[in-house]
């Protein structure tokens, strides 16, 4: 057995050996947050089968990522490499390490600005917004992402590390610290960083970035790296306090082909359920399966994960992409602070 796999081992490529190791380490830090999300709760009584467990873990996930990485790295990525080649060199002499923390920053200083772009532009809200519609947010919540927000954010992330000349096992090992600090930053995990929180992004600055409050529609930027939000005057960290609501301030489709047509075109899906049967029947087509499914393999039935309450209040000031605030008046949310702390305990 040992024999076979050594033997298998050292027949892939440097990135194929190096892919064999990433991934159980991905695998482990899943199961490490798991642990840490039932034992120190951010937000106490979330269900491991939340609402759009299925839809995160089998659409963006799983399809979405596949097919993706076959599309950025097969029709964008390669043809840019035989184009271009690596004739730039600027880093094929650095240490592994440097160019993977090259990479790193710099892709995560762009992230910083593309991602702020994105809550400050009506077009460019709608391939970003999906991110945010989830009211349960956990470990699994940053998979959901528009796929045009993945082709331009992974072709700007991995071509520069081709097209620069790094070593090609960069690729793997970038990958799997994004997989690993995405997961740990949407964690529902109670994280008290300290001052470290001014340099290391983590789950207490950006479970506010996804809350559904007013003040921090425009604020918690950063993914890896928190020094940015500090830096340019976007940090939202207020002291001893936790968000009370998730997800997006407007109605948002949950099914994964609704999601992407409500980026192109706005639509009230109980108005179009009314006037179109194809749509009522395309809109319960999944409730259907799963609930077949689930009378037949009971344990299946936590895949339609629970309906969320939308009991609190809509918000009325600026949203996100700039989109509309409700036709009809809205009862403001209670007053709470949104001046941002200066220092961190």
């Amino acid at each position: 057995m040992l024999e076979t796999l050594s033997s298998f081992y050292n027949g892939l490529n440097p990135v194929g050996r190096t892919t064999v190791i990433t991934t159980p380490i991905l695998l482990l830090a899943v199961v490490v947050l798991l642990v840490l999300e039932r034992k120190y709760p951010y937000r106490k009584g979330l269900p491991f089968f939340r609402e759009g467990l299925f839809l995160d873990l089998f659409w963006y996930t799983l399809v979405q990522s596949y097919f993706l990485q076959i599309l950025i790295f097969g029709f964008i990525i390669a043809p840019l490499a035989k184009h271009f080649g690596a004739q730039f060199h600027w880093v094929s002499d650095w240490p592994v390490a440097a160019q993977v923390g090259f990479f790193v920053v710099t892709h995560d200083f762009y992230i910083y600005w593309f991602h702020r772009f994105q809550h400050n532009s009506a077009f460019f809200w709608r391939t970003h917004e999906a991110h945010h519609s989830g009211k349960q947010v956990d470990w699994l919540a940053g998979s959901r992402s528009h796929a045009v927000e993945i082709i331009i954010n992974q072709t700007i992330e991995f071509a520069p590390i081709i097209l620069l000349g790094a070593n090609p096992i960069v690729v793997p090992i970038k990958a799997l610290i994004d997989a690993v600090w995405g997961m740990y930053i949407h964690a529902n995990v109670d994280v008290k960083s300290g001052k470290l929180q001014y340099v290391i992004n983590g789950p207490e600055m950006h479970l506010w970035h996804h809350a559904d409050h007013e003040e921090v529609y425009f604020a918690n930027f950063s993914t890896k790296f928190a020094v940015w939000d500090w830096l340019f005057g976007t940090a939202y960290l207020p002291e001893g306090r936790k968000p009370i609501r998730w997800g997006l301030p407007y109605a948002f489709p949950k099914d994964y082909f609704l999601q992407h047509a409500f980026s192109v075109r706005r639509f009230d899906e109980g108005a179009l359920a009314e006037k179109s049967a194809l749509f009522r029947h395309y809109h319960g087509v999944r409730f259907r399966l799963l609930s077949w499914v689930g009378q037949r393999v009971p344990v299946a039935r936590v895949l339609q994960g629970w309906a969320v309450p939308d009991g609190a209040p809509e918000t009325v000031g600026r949203r996100p992409g700039d989109n509309p605030s409700p036709a009809t008046p809205v009862t403001p949310a209670a007053a709470e602070s949104s001046r941002p702390v200066n220092a961190l305990s």
